[in-house]
């Protein structure tokens, strides 16, 4: 599974807020159960530009890079609880596949 450190902080946040431990996202990491291959650094001008297309929502980091990873990826499926990401497009026009509870 591909993610970003931006996700990963917005999950620590979640489950500190909910009362659980937050270092249990990075066990996943630790696992290899889930992998960072995002730089921001070098999807800046990416990220960017996602930022001002969705400036009306609005998109955090984590969303837009989450967008640029699919964008990255040829048969991309996000797993978000996000409801935004019905209204977020790769490439412009294309839907991104989703996994989601909503």
């Amino acid at each position: 599974m591909l993610s970003c450190e931006a996700v990963v902080a917005e999950t620590c946040f979640l489950l500190k807020r909910s009362g659980f431990d937050p270092s249990l996202a990075l066990q996943f990491i630790e696992r290899g159960v889930v992998q960072l291959p995002f730089v921001l650094q070098e999807q800046i001008g990416s990220v960017s530009s996602l930022f001002k297309r969705y400036e009306n929502v609005p998109a955090s980091l984590a969303d837009t890079a989450l967008i640029r990873l699919s964008e990255m990826n040829d048969s991309p499926l996000l797993l978000t609880t996000d409801n935004d990401f019905h209204i977020y497009r790769r490439h412009g026009r294309q839907t991104i596949p989703l996994v989601s509870p909503r």
